[in-house]
């Protein structure tokens, strides 16, 4: 019987133990299960720190490569205002013309922006307020300038400013300019006079409104013996006035319109690159 006893005994020592070490084993694998659990959820957070810093530096180099990089146009020319022609800067290219489109945009000036694009020509468009009265002239204006031209100012209504009050004048200079601006969102920096007739109240406004004075050296488009095709392309590229740096002035008219791919392509037949209106000192256009 103590025998029997002892053996209970002892068994239920042994079961007693078995037990104890069961609960021992089961509450280290607990806290090992918990430790390792914290740290998986620390390297979670962890990772999901460093994915997120990842996106934010992707965003920030997304956003950053998305934005357009305004390249500055060097300023290798300058105007001569003895003779309004295009004079180089140091060792720029001296055989060059600038074209220029007046009283735009009328009927054909987007027309002609779209072909000096295609041809890859340069040029700066001179704008009349009568010509922005409707929403559809806006939306034209709005198209030359989306194409790559410079906006000129040749005043609101196209006046001699010489007939005109200083007043009267000073009106039709800012106007156009406000009126521009309104459009596009940028001002003119080029200013020309109607027929050329600068006064001295003139020049002081353009030069106050931060635009360059701007005239011409050659133009026939008005004149009837040239007022068709052949003949306009053919004076234009032929005519004696045709020299290094020539200011070349011509209209939004139809004929010019047709003349206008044949006067490029013979400008350049005979040597001469057309100047970028963005590289002449004295104004900030890119």
């Amino acid at each position: 019987m103590k025998h029997s006893a002892a053996i209970g005994l002892t068994s239920l020592l042994l079961l007693s133990a078995c037990s104890a070490d069961d609960g021992a084993a089961s509450e280290e694998e607990t806290v090992e299960t918990m430790t390792q659990g914290d740290s998986e959820e620390q390297n979670i957070e962890e990772k999901t720190e460093e994915d997120q810093e990842t996106v934010e530096e992707k965003d920030e180099t997304q956003e950053s490569d998305d934005q357009p990089v305004e390249e500055r146009v060097e300023k290798i020319y300058e105007l001569n205002d003895v003779n309004w022609s295009v004079q180089p800067i140091g060792d720029a290219n001296p055989q060059v013309a600038l074209l220029t489109i007046d009283d735009a945009p009328d009927q054909h000036a987007v027309e002609m922006a779209h072909t000096l694009k295609e041809l890859d020509a340069k040029a700066i468009f001179f704008v009349n307020g009568h010509f922005l009265d409707t929403p559809e002239e806006e939306e034209m204006l709005k198209e030359i300038h989306e194409l790559g031209f410079p906006i000129g100012n040749h005043t609101y209504s196209h006046p001699n400013l010489r007939d005109i009050s200083e007043e009267e004048q000073r009106d039709e200079i800012v106007s156009i300019n406000d009126r521009v601006e309104e459009i596009i969102g940028e001002r003119p920096v080029f200013f020309r006079a109607p027929f050329g007739a600068n006064t001295d109240f003139s020049t002081q406004v353009a030069k106050e409104e931060g635009m360059l004075l701007m005239n011409w050296t050659y133009g026939y488009d008005w004149e009837a013996d040239y007022q068709n095709a052949a003949s306009l392309s053919d004076i234009m590229v032929n005519t004696e006035y045709l020299t290094n740096g020539a200011n070349l002035l011509m209209h939004d008219r139809s004929w010019t319109n047709e003349a206008l791919p044949a006067i490029v392509n013979g400008l350049r037949d005979k040597g001469y690159e057309l100047v970028d209106p963005a590289a002449i000192k004295g104004i900030e256009i890119e």
